[in-house]
């Protein structure tokens, strides 16, 4: 940075420091009066210092906590906090702990998740992450927010008609992991790594993170089983998952396993809807999952209301006393609503709580404020303490939002290279489709973005002569008054980009979709367009959720389809980039897209795998056995490549990790027939992760243009075993080409957990035998054997 610079920023930091209103922020532990207490003393452990503020509380002031929206205990200082903060893709307005009504009127817009998982980059994740805390630390200095944000949302995306997929990272759990896990990282302000800028960035002001301190506080969500808002009698307020031990294993469970014991995250949230005839909220077996075998440390929170459902809705409870008894037995820390708030005293009066269940939630949700340093004194003297509004909106997170919109975007199709448009022949363009000038590109959970564009408006910056008609009047579309006017329009531009798909009408929480094609008379209106244009069109596609579009993907007047999901405040601009070659695409669809037929299958199944017998087709490119309009991983290039396996083994043994008592039997085993071939329970393994090795592969850039590939390795078995995946991703990376060029990548694989798989009984399995590894159209077999 040059003096110049340097001398700037110096002056713009003194000017705020000395001309921003000093925030009227309360805080705990002032002094002199209220600074004293044990609990303020920042020497102690943390453990001693919460134990120390709840052995203070009355019973009252003890219940007084248990809301999200908890009380203020004036005798000790302690102001009220409002625990219900939403930050799924940037600072959000859904939850009451935000505000933007202050000296910060906006917030960074990332693209939605689906979109950002699309990137199949962690990096990248984790800088999402790590902006949207720095954003959130600073709103909270000023006034306008909490430090505890209830994200991310690690579901898997099951079905394509779940209104809430698009706030997921998709269908594949170890990605829902590994999203977790970073987002999770770079929220709390963990570690040090370095942005898509080649910037090294220190989220700990110095670099250090102290005393299992926290940067803001990050919420996995919904635990567990998930996934389902409004369908048919089913809702997610009644809705009971029956869920087989196999499938819990090795689908529903891994992205909060990952986010606990990889991410660790000082929050966890329980889902509305039973598992297995039990609430979420209200099973001891769930929630001690987590704290007893994964060792989460953080709170437990219920969703909204989920505690009143296991008395309103679900009748698991007998009463609103008996609800509050279940799920503070159970481990709920606080519940998000007021039902703990009105009803635990009658509890204790009954006998159905005992004051040591409120101390236990209390010491877990203390301990997350003091890791916060809510009880360090004056914030703004804190770690932290410098941050404000002039932190929000920042260039660097506007470039990274940006950034990311241009990763997650997905090229479906491009027949004869169609794609990218020639910026330098001045063609005419015309934009068709409501979904072109709306400026609400961010989905669900979205707050005040800092810059408010459109599709179209992106597109007008690289186009002199552009034009618009909309079509349909709004997604719905229910009506085609709109055709004539779009079609003229059509007819007299060089190029034609439709915009078509989904928005929050169609998708978005407590409302799932009836059909994955285009609503209403959208498909009509896309091959009137296609047909009148005298070149071949443009399909860009918005929405989180599969759509059937397979009468696209067949007519030849639709050269090229982009997914665009809900790209966030950037989304024009990186559209326009691609569309005009500017960016070379390399997202991957990080879900299946499956035909209208799916929609037969009854979305309150649980079952991931398919059963021919009853002629269902299992759930996600793991187990789906039906016909696919787009597979996942599925995404285009206006480059080719090739592939190379560069070192790899052929054959590992696992011998030396046999636990002792396991040897004889396991070695009596070999040679017999169990599930289809040989293999090993990975619990009679020792030090698995011994077993870890590098996969080395090369990537060739066949194409006239730069640009980011994703790398993408499975794994499939030669012979079908029972209950085992059709394929199972092991690792994926994203590396930068030139070219003409190749560019070396490496995947670690740990065979325990990687190319293992759950049996019925829930028990992980390791087959012994050939394991054939795949990335594009090469393959490498790894044998695993006992010898």
């Amino acid at each position: 940075m040059s003096n110049e610079w340097s001398c700037l920023l110096c002056f713009l930091f003194l000017l705020f420091q000395f001309s921003t209103p000093i925030s009227v922020l309360d805080f705990p532990c002032k002094p002199p009066q209220h600074s004293w207490y044990q609990f303020c003393d920042t020497s102690l452990p943390i453990p001693t210092r919460a134990r120390s503020l709840v052995s203070l509380l009355t019973l009252p002031e003890k219940i007084q906590q248990l809301t999200n929206n908890a009380s203020s205990i004036p005798r000790l200082g302690i102001p009220a906090y409002q625990w219900w903060s939403e930050s799924l893709h940037g600072i959000a307005t859904n939850g009451p702990g935000v505000s933007f009504n202050g000296t910060v009127s906006s917030a960074t817009n990332f693209p939605q998740v689906i979109v950002s998982a699309a990137s199949f980059n962690r990096s990248l994740w984790f800088l999402i992450g790590s902006a949207v805390a720095v954003e959130g630390r600073a709103m909270y200095n000023v006034g306008q927010a909490g430090l505890t944000f209830w994200a991310p949302n690690i579901n898997v995306f099951r079905d394509p008609r779940w209104g809430r997929g698009q706030e997921t990272p998709g269908e594949d759990p170890m990605v829902a992991s590994a999203y977790g896990i970073e987002f999770v990282r770079g929220l709390q302000g963990v570690g040090e790594i370095t942005n898509v800028f080649g910037e090294k960035r220190v989220l700990s002001a110095d670099g250090v993170v102290v005393d299992d301190g926290l940067m803001v506080s990050a919420c996995c969500k919904h635990f567990t089983a998930y996934d389902l808002e409004n369908w048919g009698q089913f809702s997610r307020y009644n809705f009971n998952a029956v869920v087989s031990q196999q499938d819990l294993e090795d689908t529903y469970q891994p992205p909060f396993r990952g986010c606990i014991q990889q991410g660790k995250a000082s929050c966890l949230m329980c889902s509305y809807n039973e598992v297995n005839g039990v609430p979420a909220c209200a099973s001891e077996d769930l929630l001690g999952l987590a704290r007893n075998k994964w060792g989460f440390k953080g709170y437990i929170t219920s969703d909204c209301d989920a505690v009143a459902t296991v008395f309103e809705y679900q009748k698991y409870a007998k009463s609103p006393e008996d609800a509050v008894a279940d799920v503070l037995k159970a481990g709920v820390d606080i519940n998000c609503g007021t039902y703990m708030l009105r009803n635990t005293e009658s509890a204790l009066e009954q006998g159905k709580v005992k004051e040591e269940d409120l101390d236990r939630a209390l010491l877990n949700l203390f301990s997350v404020q003091l890791r916060l340093g809510l009880f360090d004194g004056d914030p703004r003297r804190g770690q932290f303490g410098k941050l404000g509004s002039q932190d929000v909106c920042t260039v660097e997170h506007k470039t990274l939002a940006l950034e990311a919109a241009r990763q997650g975007i997905v090229l479906l199709k491009n027949d004869k290279k169609f794609l990218p448009l020639n910026r330098n022949i001045d063609a005419s363009l015309a934009v068709i489709g409501p979904m072109a000038t709306t400026n609400k590109l961010g989905g669900g959970y979205s707050g005040i973005p800092c810059s408010l564009k459109s599709l179209h408006e992106g597109l007008k910056e690289f186009s002199k002569r552009l034009s618009y008609a909309f079509g349909c009047p709004d997604v719905p579309c229910d009506s085609d008054d709109g055709f004539a006017e779009a079609v003229d329009t059509a007819k007299q531009a060089d190029f034609v980009i439709i915009v078509a798909g989904l928005d929050t009408t169609q998708e978005t929480e407590d409302h799932d979709r009836v059909s994955l094609l285009l609503p209403g008379k959208q498909m009509d209106l896309v091959s009137c367009i296609a047909g009148a244009s005298k070149n071949p069109v443009i399909l860009v596609l918005t929405g989180g959720g599969p759509l059937d579009v397979s009468f696209a993907e067949r007519n030849q007047q639709i050269a090229s389809i982009l997914w665009v999901g809900y790209p966030g405040e950037a989304g024009g601009k990186a559209l326009a980039e691609i569309i005009f070659g500017e960016f070379n695409p390399a997202g991957r669809l990080p879900m299946t897209w499956y035909p209208e037929s799916f929609t037969n299958v009854p979305m309150n199944d649980m079952s991931m795998r398919a059963d021919p017998s009853r002629g269902y087709p299992g759930r996600t490119y793991r187990f789906y056995t039906g016909s696919r309009i787009y597979g996942f991983g599925h995404g285009l290039s206006y480059s080719d490549f090739s592939y190379k396996f560069l070192s790899a083994p052929s054959k590992i043994s696992l011998s030396g990790i046999i636990k002792d008592g396991s040897r004889k039997s396991l070695l009596n085993q070999v040679g017999k027939e169990v599930y289809g071939v040989d293999h090993v329970q990975v619990d009679k393994l020792q030090n698995c992760n011994s077993l870890s090795f590098s996969v080395h592969l090369s990537v060739m850039n066949l194409g006239d243009l730069n640009g980011s590939h994703v790398v993408m390795l499975f794994s499939k078995w030669p012979k079908v075993l029972e209950g085992s995946p059709e394929t199972q991703l092991v690792g994926f990376s994203r590396v930068h080409t030139i070219s003409k060029n190749s560019i070396e990548t490496s995947i670690l694989v740990d065979p325990c957990e990687h190319l293992s798989f759950a049996d019925e009984q829930g028990k992980r399995i390791l087959p012994l035998g050939h394991h054939i590894l795949s990335f594009g159209d090469v393959e490498h077999i790894v044998s695993i054997e006992i010898y």
